[in-house]
């Protein structure tokens, strides 16, 4: 029997049909790579070649390793190669910071510290050892290293098998819309000042303004991509970035590059053009398209502007929520003693505006006769600025602070209960709370009325406005030459820059600010009396996850800004001046004079800093500098 040819002509047709739609398909998702149209099209192939790129030197990288473990290559031949490597990361950083922070984070290029796991199996705290390209760096160039030629092999191999899981990841990206664009290289503008050349990124090599020469260039080509469709703006943007280059190479002394300089000349302004091209091309924010409310202000024109950080990121508060009447409650509300059991604390008792909403006392007086608070009142200007509150960082919102000060027996001294009660026996608070709050009727006082009245003044407390600031900003143009000079040391050879982040120049991380750092510092009971504190810190907070050894003697890193106006200084409040806190540092903490027994932890970097007088007079005048008294008369 004779079957029919018909069926299998069909057959035949169809699959010829399909390998139309296929070879449409690929000729679809390879027109950018092979002739793209879009800057962004030209964007993602030129991302797509450095990650391949930083593959292959990551494979050189690990056959480096390979040959020093076995003692077949030398120790400068392994340097040379993390270099390259590094320098192959910093290409793409901005993309692959954007799509995979946490990642990143956590495998890649993350802080050579101990941390706790990020994905823990369960509640209980988890210590990690670091890893990654910053680990490598610090390894490479220690003293040590010969000594651990076996681990630096294995960090090499780990940051090979872990790069190759996002290389997967990132080989199926197809597309980079605009807004992403221009948010990733906005953010490494950030990343590059707050970061890179403070050598926060490079703690051995030091490598720092090389690795941003490198970044610039990176960047001048993505910019230069956007100079047919907007060719003024465009062509400047991407020209600007060479120049910033340029000076890079060319001033490449890490202890006296002019960060300030650098900032004013090149960061600020790249961070203003860029914006202004963003805008030209009509394109949106993920803001705009999430709807979620932002830690960074994407239309901030300047990275030291007033409106760089988003407050209402930072509290449950939402904007469309505030407002003057609700701000002036809170006001009233701060300065209130019958919050207190005793009828005789305020939140002003201890945060005071003529002394920038601190007290000046070593530790402030209890509600009870004698007796002082556990630790020192810091600042609460610019305190919203934090995604957890209290040297401990025992509190995760500003409403959760009020809380623990409420309840805590040494502060307030009672209930949340308690305390509305009072107010609403008070003639004069009911109607207040009516008048800001209207759907409420005759309802009673809520906590939620409360906290979000006391939120509302807390966050308007902010303070960018200091001569510094101003002169950043370009608002005037004269700056003291030892301001000049502290500034640079601060952020360059002084290492304050790598803890003291700018703009806060607090603990919080840049470039994204969703988290705060604390650090173990190993502060002794007072200057000059070689005994370190003994006050527990964050391990001792009441988090159970953070109960952890790292955390023992850790504090959360503060502002600097309105430090001249703030001490004594550090939690416990036990020195007095910012010269002996200078003096301090100096030395390298507790394990800087021999105690690494009794610090065991400490993540501030034991060396000496060797800053002579001169150096140390320059950075107070920079701290100085900093103050800005606007809010002191409140």
């Amino acid at each position: 029997m004779v079957r029919s040819k018909q069926p299998v002509a069909g057959v035949h047709g169809r699959r010829v049909a399909l390998a139309a739609v296929s070879v449409a398909i690929l000729f679809l998702s390879l027109r950018f790579v092979l002739h793209p149209e879009t800057p962004e099209e030209s964007m993602l192939q030129q991302t797509h070649a450095g990650v391949k790129q930083l593959e292959t030197e990551i494979q050189r990288l690990y056959q480096a390793a390979q040959d020093y473990r076995a003692g077949r290559g030398a120790l400068t031949s392994l340097q040379a190669q993390v270099s390259a490597t590094r320098k192959a990361y910093k290409t793409i950083e901005y993309i692959l910071e954007y799509y995979h922070p946490t990642y990143i984070k956590e495998h890649i290029n993350g802080p050579p510290l101990d941390h706790l796991d990020p994905y823990p199996h369960r509640d209980l705290p988890t210590v990690v050892t670091p890893r990654g390209l910053q680990v490598l760096d610090e390894q490479v160039y220690s003293d040590e290293a010969n000594d651990h030629r076996e681990e630096i092999a294995n960090l090499v191999s780990e940051l090979k098998t872990r790069y190759q899981i996002l290389l997967l990841q990132f080989e199926k990206r197809r597309y980079i819309q605009r807004f992403e664009a221009f948010e990733a290289m906005r953010l490494e503008l950030i990343r590059m000042f707050a970061l890179g050349v403070t050598g926060f990124d490079t703690p051995g090599s030091l490598q720092a303004l090389p690795e941003a020469a490198v970044t610039c260039r990176a960047l001048q080509q993505a910019t230069g991509y956007y100079a047919a469709s907007v060719p003024g703006d465009g062509a400047g943007v991407a020209a600007l970035f060479g120049s910033a280059a340029t000076y890079l190479d060319t001033h490449n002394n890490f202890d006296t590059f002019d960060r300030l300089t650098f900032l004013t000349d090149y960061i600020n302004p790249l961070y203003k053009k860029l914006l202004a091209l963003h805008r030209h091309l009509g394109a949106r924010t993920s803001a705009e398209v999430t709807k979620e409310v932002p830690a960074w202000n994407f239309y901030s024109d300047n990275i030291f502007s007033a409106d760089f950080l988003n407050p209402y990121y930072y509290t449950l508060l939402k904007q469309e929520q505030d407002n003057e009447a609700l701000r002036a409650l809170g006001k009233k509300l701060f300065y209130e003693p019958r919050l207190s059991n005793s009828g005789a604390m305020s939140c002003g008792s201890c945060h005071q505006p003529k002394r920038a909403f601190a007290d000046g006392e070593v530790r402030s007086h209890a509600n009870a006769e004698g007796r002082l608070v556990r630790r020192n009142a810091p600042s609460l200007i610019n305190a919203v600025f934090s995604d957890r509150f209290f040297y401990d960082l025992r509190a995760f919102d500003l409403e959760d602070q009020a809380g623990h000060v409420i309840e805590d027996h040494l502060e307030f001294n009672t209930t949340f209960q308690d305390m509305l009660a009072r107010l609403q026996a008070a003639p004069e608070y009911p109607a207040a709370f009516h008048n800001v709050f209207p759907k409420s009727a005759e309802a009673p006082i809520t906590r939620y009325q409360f906290s979000a009245a006391l939120a509302s003044y807390v966050l308007s407390l902010k303070s960018f406005n200091s001569p510094f600031d101003r002169f950043v900003r370009g608002e005037t143009t004269a700056l003291p030459r030892k301001v000049r000079a502290g500034f640079n040391l601060f952020m360059g050879k002084a290492a304050c820059g790598t803890c003291h982040f700018a703009p806060t120049f607090g603990g919080l991380v840049p470039p994204l600010y969703h988290e705060n750092e604390s650090e173990v510092l190993g502060v002794f009971e007072k200057p000059g009396l070689k005994i370190p504190d003994g006050d527990p810190g964050r391990a001792a907070n009441g988090v159970v996850s953070e109960d952890a050894d790292i955390y023992r003697h850790s504090f959360k890193t503060v502002s600097v800004r309105n430090a001249a106006l703030t001490a004594p200084y550090f939690h416990h409040g036990g020195y007095k001046t910012l010269e002996e806190v200078l003096d301090f540092y100096n030395l390298g903490g507790a394990q800087g004079v021999g105690l690494t027994d009794e610090v065991p932890h400490q993540t501030l970097p034991a060396a000496p800093l060797n800053l002579s007088r001169s150096e140390i007079n320059d950075i107070i005048a920079f701290l100085q500098s900093l103050s800005d008294e606007s809010l002191n008369k409140e």
